[in-house]
C-alpha cells in the first residue's frame, strides 16, 4: 500500500526568510516526527510561495501520509510561532494518490465519493483532489480504502447463496389443507389490503389470531425467562442507524420521516388553497414545506433499545439485561417482493434484546431455543426446522458468512407452507435468534462494571407465526390444536356488510 500526498500548509503570514528554518524542520521531521520505530512517512519535496508551504509526503502502510501531515501541522505551528509569530491555519490536500493491491481482482468498475478510482488487475489506485483539513482530520481516507475493499469483496459474493446449514428438523406432519391463508382471509373479509402498498387492515377475526400469537410469545417465551417490557418511539434517528450499520447496509429499505418546516398557517396557505381547489396533493408545494429527513420509521426495534442504553454502565447484578418491545410496528420498503401478510411493508413483531457476558448470552440462546421449541411443538404443532444462517449484520455488508459465526451468528426457525408445494420448496422464516458479540455494545458504549458485555436479539414476527400456523392448520377453529385453543378457541364474529 502506497500513499503519495501533495499538500499545502496555509500560514497566517508570509514565509519570507524562513527557508533555512523550514529545511531544518523537515530534516528533523523525516527522522523523528514522521517515523515510528524507523518506519513511516517521508517529505520528499517542499516549496514556499507567499504564505503557503507546499509538501509532498510519501509513505507505505505504516505512518500514512495523511496522518503525517496532521502531525507536521502541529509541530510546525509551534516552531514558526516562537520565532516568527506565524501560525498554521490549515493543511489542505492538493492531490493525493493511494495505491493498494486488492485481495481479489475487481470484477467491474468501482466508484467512491471524493475520488477517481482506477483499476489494473488487482491494483487499485485512488486519486483525491482539493480537499480541506477536515477530510484529513476525520480520517475519510482510511474509510474510503475500507469501503473499496468491501465493494470488491461483495462483487465476488453477488449471486452466491446465503450460508445455510440445517441444525434440526421436526417430524413430518400432515397438513389440514393446502390453501394460501392470506387469500382465504381476503375472501372472507378478515383482512383488507391497506390504503398504502404493502400494508394490511386486520378485521376482528384476523386481529384476534394476531393478538393470540402475541400473547403466546410473551407468556410462553419471554416472561418465563425474565424479559421485561419497554415501550419505545417508532421514529429512529439516522445517527442511530449509522451506529448500527443499517444506514450503510440498507438505505433503500427505510421509510423516511419529514418534519414540517413550520406550523405557521401563512406558510401553508398556498398549499391549502391548492388542495381545496384541485382536491389533489400538490407535491411540489409540499416539498417546499417539509424538511430533509433526519429520522425514519422503525425498521426493527433493537436500534432504539440500544440508543436508550447509550453510555450506560450496567450493574453486575442487573446482568443479563433482558428487554422486549411489542409496541411499535416495523416498516420496510419491500418493492416488488410482497406477498400476502407474510411479506409486507409493515408488520408486527415482538423484539427481544439481551445484554450480558458471553457465557450468559450463550445460556439465553439455549433457553430461547427450548421455549420456541415448546411453542412450535406443543402449542402450534407445526412442522418446522432450525438452520444456522448468514447473520443479518453480515448480510448488510454483502458477506455470506459461515462456520466461523457459530458462537455469535444467527439461527433461523423455518416452517413449511403446504400451499407452496412439496417440502423441497422454499420454507418460511418465522423466527430468529442472533448473538452479535460486541458490535452494538461498543457502538453505543454500553458497559458492565467488570466484564466485557455482548448483546443479541430475537425478533418474533407475528404475521409469520400466523401464516405458518394457518397454512398448516387451516382457518377453522374447531380443527386447531388444543394448545392454541387455550389462547383462542373462538373467533369474533365478522361485521355484516350490506
Amino acid at each position: 500500500m502506497q500513499f503519495d500526498l501533495k499538500c499545502a500548509f496555509i500560514l497566517s503570514g508570509k514565509a519570507d526568510g524562513m527557508e533555512n528554518d523550514v529545511e531544518k524542520f523537515i530534516e528533523d521531521a523525516n527522522k523523528r516526527i514522521l517515523k515510528k520505530r524507523g518506519e513511516g512517512a517521508e517529505i520528499v519535496s517542499w516549496n514556499i510561495k507567499g504564505n503557503v508551504l507546499e509538501m509532498r509526503i510519501v509513505s507505505g502502510r505504516k505512518g500514512r501520509s495523511h496522518e503525517g501531515a496532521l502531525r507536521i501541522k502541529k509541530s510546525l505551528g509551534s516552531i514558526l510561532g516562537k520565532k516568527y509569530k506565524i501560525g498554521v491555519r490549515e493543511v489542505a490536500i492538493k492531490e493525493y494518490t493511494i495505491t493498494f493491491e486488492a485481495e481479489e481482482k475487481p470484477l467491474k468498475e468501482l466508484t467512491i465519493p471524493f475520488a477517481d478510482v482506477y483499476i489494473n488487475e488487482k491494483k487499485v489506485t485512488i486519486k483525491i483532489n482539493e480537499q480541506g483539513e477536515e477530510f484529513l482530520r476525520e480520517n475519510y481516507v482510511d474509510r474510503m480504502i475500507k469501503v473499496l475493499q468491501e465493494k470488491i469483496h461483495a462483487q465476488h459474493y453477488e449471486g452466491k447463496k446465503e450460508y445455510w446449514k440445517l441444525l434440526w428438523q421436526s417430524e413430518e406432519k400432515k397438513p389440514l389443507w393446502n390453501k394460501d391463508p392470506s387469500e382465504e382471509m381476503q375472501k372472507k373479509g378478515w383482512v383488507v389490503a391497506g390504503p398504502t402498498k404493502g400494508k394490511w387492515f386486520y378485521r376482528p377475526p384476523a386481529a384476534a389470531i394476531l393478538r393470540a400469537m402475541e400473547r403466546i410469545a410473551v407468556e410462553e417465551v419471554l416472561a418465563p425467562l425474565g424479559f421485561q417490557e419497554v415501550v419505545e418511539p417508532m421514529h429512529v434517528p439516522l445517527e442511530t442507524w449509522i451506529k448500527t450499520g443499517h444506514l450503510e447496509g440498507m438505505p433503500g429499505e427505510f421509510y423516511y420521516i419529514c418534519e414540517p418546516v413550520t406550523r405557521d398557517a401563512e406558510q401553508w396557505e398556498h398549499f391549502i388553497d391548492l388542495v381545496k381547489i384541485t382536491k389533489e396533493v400538490p407535491m411540489e408545494e409540499l416539498r417546499k414545506n417539509v424538511k430533509v429527513p433526519k429520522a425514519g420509521v422503525c425498521y426493527a426495534q433493537c436500534p432504539n433499545i440500544y440508543w436508550s442504553l447509550s453510555g450506560k454502565t450496567i450493574a453486575e447484578k442487573s446482568l443479563p439485561l433482558l428487554l422486549f418491545d411489542r409496541s411499535v410496528p416495523s416498516d420496510r420498503y419491500e418493492s416488488g417482493g410482497r406477498h400476502g401478510i407474510e411479506r409486507v411493508d409493515e408488520f408486527h413483531r415482538v423484539e427481544a434484546v439481551y445484554i450480558g457476558t458471553k457465557e450468559q448470552l450463550l445460556e439465553i440462546k439455549e433457553k430461547l431455543i427450548e421455549k420456541y421449541r415448546h411453542v412450535f411443538d406443543d402449542i402450534l404443532e407445526l412442522e418446522w426446522r432450525m438452520a444456522q444462517v448468514t447473520p443479518f449484520y453480515l448480510q448488510q455488508a454483502g458477506i455470506v458468512g459461515g462456520e466461523e459465526e457459530k458462537e455469535k451468528g444467527t439461527i433461523d426457525f423455518e416452517a413449511w407452507l403446504p400451499y407452496r408445494g412439496g417440502r423441497d420448496k422454499e420454507w418460511l422464516e418465522i423466527q430468529n435468534i442472533s448473538i452479535v458479540g460486541e458490535k452494538y455494545t461498543k457502538a453505543f458504549t454500553i458497559k458492565s462494571q467488570k466484564k466485557e458485555v455482548w448483546s443479541g436479539c430475537s425478533g418474533i414476527g407475528l404475521e409469520r407465526w400466523m401464516v405458518a400456523f394457518l397454512a398448516q392448520k387451516g382457518i377453522e377453529p374447531e380443527k386447531w390444536p388444543s394448545g392454541f385453543k387455550k389462547y383462542l378457541s373462538k373467533l369474533p364474529e365478522m361485521p355484516e356488510f350490506l
